[in-house]
């Protein structure tokens, strides 16, 4: 098996019109089209300590009222809408990115967690979400000596 490389351009493609190539690579390279094609949710770093879950959910830009924690059975879902605020003003705009929308992040959680010690945080721009462990789920560590 041979492993060619194509060329990612015709040979003669600026020749017959440089104008529209250049068009359409930045149309369709373009940071404003490229970021809409792509479904956004925030980034997320879950860590378990000895006595708890740590769920840390990144998310600037909003404030704690737009968050929404729901537990059910043995879900957690981690929601949050920042809706658009439109004002009327004198500016023109030739290019506008600011724009909010909503997003939902569900997990699992293990039969060990204990749903009356699930606390919530908003830090500069991170949910913190803290799930507490049972007491028999906490495991008491040793050395096992090898004999």
């Amino acid at each position: 098996m041979a492993l060619i490389k194509f060329p990612n351009r015709t040979i003669n493609s600026d020749a017959v019109n440089p104008y529209v190539n250049s068009f359409f690579d930045n149309f369709f390279n373009d940071s404003f089209i490229g970021d809409r094609l792509i479904t956004r949710v925030p980034a997320v770093n879950i860590a378990e300590t000895e006595k708890s879950f740590k769920i840390e959910l990144a998310a600037p830009g909003l404030q704690k009222s737009d968050f929404k924690i729901n537990v059910d059975k043995n879900m957690i879902t981690i929601s949050a809408e920042k809706k658009e605020e439109t004002s009327k003003g004198d500016k023109l705009y030739s290019k506008k990115e600011f724009s909010y929308t909503s997003f939902t992040r569900s997990f699992s959680l293990p039969d060990s967690v204990n749903y009356n010690e699930i606390e919530a945080e908003y830090i500069d721009g991170v949910l913190q979400v803290t799930v507490g462990k049972k007491e028999d789920a906490i495991v008491a560590k040793r050395l096992i000596e090898v004999k």
